[in-house]
């Protein structure tokens, strides 16, 4: 068991390094008959003689030892190493190498295992009896030492067939009841004991063994008292396997503890004196039998239980190294250049974020429209139907347009409509385009300034080493955008000016003036014929004046011109007004004409304003960014006296990268370890 210590203390050290929880090794039961020797084959694996054993039942309760290996506790454990006291011929400050508790008495120490065997046989007659009783109730101890696994060992009553004492009549069914609970365990080593003046095709241990095993992956067969006279002549059979078959073997061992010219405390002469002995009488069988082979057969089941669980282990080691390879490239290297890791750095982002603008990039987003798609829908979608949602008759009236009409004609009676007063009211109509260019153009800048953090954080993975590079592009990108912002806004403004310093009436795409005034002449015969007959319906009913329209007052809400639609589909002077305000025919006409005149107009412009807003940012703004931002970064950025500062990485960065470079290299040392492991025979 010596051999597997290193080997697993290593693997445990791998285990805490990569936070999971550290291997447990399958528990040891040993199971058998009364009086079979099952005790002695536990002593002989940990090497220390302290379990009561002599005719009838001694173990009467299940005995439940846990070994310690001491060298891998850590230094709170260390420090709580007893002293060995003036009593045992020792130096008061010396430490002892073994030593024993009991979860009963967890604060005292025993350091001999006579001690240790009066206190379970103590402890057992104080919770099973003095007279022969059995108890369910588990007794722990704790063995410590540094040549020792961190396994735990398990001894149980032996099968009985005829209760005595204070023994139940069903003590041997409780027996096996409680044999049953502890080897349904997958994860337990079964040793199968049976004496060797006894019949082993009818031992218990076997058969109970084979109810939870049946494939005997886990089961061991071990016979005991090979040293008792008259049975050599058919153990050769029986341990060559050809009574019946182990899967793991049947090893025979000789109890040394029946070998009275040892005392119990000196086990290393006694072992020797019990191969000397097999090789005595079982010579050809002598290597493969015996406690030394038991117990290296332990070694090997442990070993692949341990190799079983290496994949795992190498694949949770492998999945760590790929983890903090990606996080030391986040933090990036150390800088050896800070002229050249500059410059680099400055054009990279200005790469990345002209590639982003026109689609180019290699982080694209797939969660949203951004970038360069982003400016496109801005342009074609949202302010495009931002546009088209302008009426360009919103907010006039006919009231407004007859005043427009007669303040354009001074004192003079109005026969004509006049040029100028479709001017005035059509500038005002395409007015009402700026402000929605205008915002087109903060939108754009947005998108632009969004793109900024963008680059930042998935383009270049350097930057976050360097938190005040980061904060000056930053503003140094911002502020040129902010800088750009009002000249591009001056430019759409002037579009619009633009527009209205000059009203080309004899735009190609201009209404045809003459189709104009021979629909308003064919709705004035309409409206006469409407009033002729007017007048002979009413004539004897009234004296009054004859009115073309409803005499009643109507709100001024209702005579707004909605939309284009609506204006195509009703006629004006169908329209009600107030009293105050009639209207002739002529009016009603020329009103008509100014609303046909500049619904067509308006359409012109909002034309020319949807096509030429956009290409005046892409112009003034977008590509001008594009064209400038690396000279502008470099001509802010670049300067001997900001190198240290801009580059300097901060000490909790400093110390993430050491830290990951450390446990980076101790990863793949334990890599190489496991697969150095995986290839070693240890038996």
């Amino acid at each position: 068991m010596e051999t597997l210590i290193p080997i697993l203390d290593k693997l445990q050290e791998i285990f805490k390094m990569v936070h999971m929880k550290p291997i447990k090794l399958p528990q040891i039961v040993v199971i058998g008959s009364q009086s079979s020797g099952k005790s002695s084959v536990l002593e002989s694996i940990i090497g220390r003689s302290f379990i009561p054993k002599g005719p009838g039942i001694m173990i009467r309760r299940p005995l439940i030892i846990q070994l310690v290996n001491v060298a891998f506790m850590d230094k709170q454990t260390e420090a709580a190493t007893p002293q060995i006291g003036e009593h045992e011929g020792k130096d008061q400050n010396s430490k002892a190498e073994e030593w024993v508790t009991f979860s009963h008495q967890k604060h005292k120490l025993f350091t001999d295992f006579n001690d240790v065997q009066m206190e379970i046989l103590k402890e057992t007659d104080r919770i099973s009896g003095t007279n022969m009783g059995i108890s369910l109730e588990p007794l722990y101890l704790k063995i410590h030492s540094s040549r020792i696994l961190n396994i735990t060992l398990i001894d149980l009553p032996g099968i009985t067939k005829v209760p005595v004492g204070d023994q139940s009549l069903d003590t041997e069914m409780q027996i096996k009841n409680m044999i049953m609970s502890y080897i349904s365990n997958p994860h337990c080593l079964i040793l199968a004991t049976a004496a060797a003046n006894t019949d082993i095709t009818t031992c218990e241990a076997l058969k109970l063994a084979r109810t939870v095993d049946p494939d005997g992956c886990r089961t061991l067969a071990v016979i005991t008292k090979l040293d008792l006279k008259g049975v050599e002549t058919y153990m050769m059979d029986i341990l060559l396997g050809q009574v019946i078959s182990v899967k793991l073997g049947i090893i025979g061992v000789v109890n040394w503890s029946l070998f009275g010219s040892h005392p119990s405390n000196n086990i290393s002469n006694a072992l020797q004196d019990a191969q000397n002995f097999l090789q005595k009488k079982y010579p050809v069988l002598a290597s493969q039998n015996g406690t030394h082979f038991l117990t290296k057969t332990i070694n090997r089941y442990l070993m692949h239980y341990i190799l079983e669980c290496l994949s795992k282990l190498k694949a949770r080691v492998n999945v760590l190294m790929d983890q903090y390879h990606s996080m030391l490239e986040s933090y990036g290297h150390p800088v050896q250049d800070q002229n050249s890791t500059l410059l680099e750095i400055i054009t990279r982002f200005a790469t990345e974020y002209c590639n982003n603008v026109e689609g180019t990039a290699k982080n694209i987003e797939t969660s949203e429209i951004f970038g360069g798609a982003r400016l496109c829908y801005i342009f074609h979608k949202t302010f495009s139907q931002t546009l088209e949602s302008i009426s360009p008759l919103t907010g006039l009236t006919m009231l407004d347009i007859m005043i427009a009409i007669q303040n354009t004609m001074g004192p003079q009676p109005v026969y004509f409509t006049p040029k100028s007063s479709f001017e005035l009211l059509v500038k005002k109509q395409i007015k009402r385009l700026e402000e929605p260019s205008l915002r087109c153009v903060e939108l754009v800048h947005e998108e632009l300034q969004r793109l900024i953090q963008h680059c930042l954080t998935y383009s270049i993975k350097e930057l976050p080493c360097f938190p005040k590079l980061q904060k000056a592009i930053t503003d140094i990108v911002t502020s040129f955008l902010k800088k750009r912002l009002p000249i591009t806004k001056e430019m759409v403004h002037n579009l619009v000016a633009i527009e209205l310093a000059y009203i080309n009436t004899k735009h190609p795409d201009f209404i045809d003036m003459s189709l104009v005034s021979a629909s308003i002449q064919r709705n004035k015969s309409d409206i006469y014929q409407k009033s002729a007959y007017n007048k002979q319906e009413k004539s004897d009913q009234t004296g009054a004046e004859t009115i073309v329209l409803e005499q009643r007052e109507i709100p001024r809400s209702s005579l707004r011109l909605c939309s284009i639609q609506q204006t195509q589909t009703t006629s004006l002077l169908d329209m009600p007004m107030s009293l105050a305000e009639k209207l002739n025919p002529r009016e009603k006409g020329n009103c008509e004409m100014i609303c046909k005149l500049i619904q067509s107009y308006f359409c012109i412009v909002r034309k020319n304003i949807q096509d030429s807003v956009p290409k005046t940012i892409m112009y003034f703004l977008v590509n001008y960014v594009k064209d400038h931002l690396q000279s502008e970064l470099v001509g802010h950025l670049y300067k001997a006296h900001l190198l240290n500062e801009l580059l300097t990485e901060s000490k909790d960065l400093i110390q993430q990268r050491n830290e990951a470079i450390s446990v980076l290299q101790t990863l793949k040392n334990a890599n190489q370890y496991l697969s150095d492991l995986r290839e070693t025979q240890f038996w």
